[in-house]
């Protein structure tokens, strides 16, 4: 029989050592519906529920001591120093390497440790439990701790990892067991403040040796905020002047840095993951980078809530010069994975609100605008009379403003419109047409 693997990841073992032929396959499938992340494998965070089965199909009745589910996590570090020099060791009392490998450096920490047992008490006054032939089925699902998690990675001198471990204990036969990994991500939002600062750096460097010097090289580098995720062009704008006299190309670079500590000891490891070229800038030329965009290539998020390994990325803006070390900037990049949403989204979003909202007025409004209701009908001259006392009319400004006020405001109130017409009594020579724009 075949077990579908549906949604779920799925590990499976055939028979093992011993088995006899009673253990024809032992499967662990992960249900995807419990799985959330980023990534484009998805993951699990803190707080999250694992749920899945771990499947048995055998051939014949078979007894067991135990079926028990094991969830482990870990950062583990581990190398080895290179061969120090030992002083007198040689001819002549000269210091030598001694042969064979440095001492070893290792160092774990544990982030997870479950263990659960998946078969029922064996019947009172037995030892083991028989299973008859024929699939069985064993639901499990447990919570990873609230308490957060590093994300999985694997680097140069250590990892990161988290699995799922399914164990078959058997009477005088080997435990057999299958396992498969877990994905663990630790968000990052990279539209926390902290990450939307912008970093801004600047250098200068004289080309050219004791007093024989060219000029300088200055350079100038902006990135409009500290965190990215993968995918995201990073726009960087950069000012470079050449007042040397020799010909110099800027470039642009993403440098991962992994760094790993064990027994007091630090050992790192950096590698470039992206890079852009600039144009050559010939001998008192000056150019702008107004924008250029460098991608992200699919890199791990950054890891800086682990005490024994540390991935971190930078951004550096250098320029090779030659004859000459390299000039170089470089800014801190944070690779994390909740995107920043700009304001620019956000802008976009509120137009597309405001063009759907104002949508109804193109439903109500007529083809052909309606004269407007007749002054009588609004106002009757009974009802004009009870609100507008008769005042005599003010002879010179000394009666004026002696008579109340309010009178005027009331008789101003009840003033007739003026006659509507389709045509303009007062029509004009020119005819000027301004165009209607909303500002959003």
């Amino acid at each position: 029989a075949r077990f579908p693997r549906g949604r779920g990841a799925m590990a499976a073992a055939g028979p093992g050592p011993g088995a006899g032929g009673a253990v024809k396959t032992l499967a662990l499938v992960l249900e995807d519906e419990a799985r959330r992340g980023g990534g484009s494998g998805g993951g699990y965070c803190s707080g999250d529920t694992v749920s899945g089965q771990v499947l048995l199909e055998l051939a014949g009745p078979l007894p067991l001591r135990g079926l028990r589910l094991e969830a482990a996590g870990r950062a583990r570090v581990a190398w080895s120093e290179s061969p120090g020099a030992v002083a007198g060791a040689g001819t002549w009392g000269l210091a030598v390497r001694a042969p064979g490998p440095g001492p070893r450096r290792e160092a774990e920490v544990r982030y997870l440790d479950i263990r659960q047992s998946l078969l029922r008490e064996p019947p009172e006054g037995e030892e083991n439990l028989i299973l008859l032939d024929g699939r069985h089925e064993f639901p499990f699902s447990f919570q990873l701790p609230q308490e957060p998690l590093v994300t999985s990675f694997t680097g140069k001198y250590g990892s990161i990892q988290y699995y799922v471990k399914a164990v078959l204990e058997r009477p005088a036969v080997p435990d057999q067991s299958v396992q498969t990994e877990l994905q663990i991500i630790s968000h990052i939002d990279v539209s926390s403040p902290a990450l939307l600062t912008p970093v801004l750096r600047s250098q200068e460097k004289m080309v050219g040796c004791w007093f024989f010097t060219s000029g300088p090289v200055s350079l100038s580098a902006k990135i409009e905020r500290k965190g990215y995720c993968n995918g995201e062009a990073i726009p960087i704008y950069a000012e470079i002047e050449n007042c040397s006299s020799r010909l110099i190309v800027p470039k642009a670079a993403i440098f991962q840095t992994q760094t790993y500590l064990a027994s007091g000891k630090t050992k790192t490891f950096r590698q470039m993951v992206a890079n852009v070229r600039g144009n050559h800038i010939a001998s008192g030329s000056t150019d702008t980078w107004n924008g250029k965009t460098l991608k992200i290539p699919p890199v791990s998020p950054s890891i800086l809530d682990c005490c024994i390994i540390r991935v971190e990325y930078s951004l550096a803006v250098y320029i090779h010069i030659p004859g000459a070390k390299k000039l170089m900037i470089e800014m801190p990049l944070v690779i994390g994975t909740i995107p920043c949403i700009g304001f620019s989204s956000r802008n976009s979003s509120i137009t597309s609100q405001f063009s759907m909202d104002m949508s109804w007025l193109a439903l109500t409004m007529p083809e052909h605008p309606e004269a407007p209701p007749n002054y009588a009908d609004v106002v009757s001259e009974e009802e004009f009379s009870r609100h507008v006392p008769a005042y005599p009319p003010p002879l010179d400004c000394e009666e004026q403003l002696c008579c109340p006020v309010f009178a005027y405001i009331q008789e101003f109130r009840f003033q007739p419109p003026p006659l509507y017409s389709e045509i303009d009594p007062h029509p004009t020579d020119v005819e000027e047409v301004q165009p209607v724009s909303f500002m959003i």
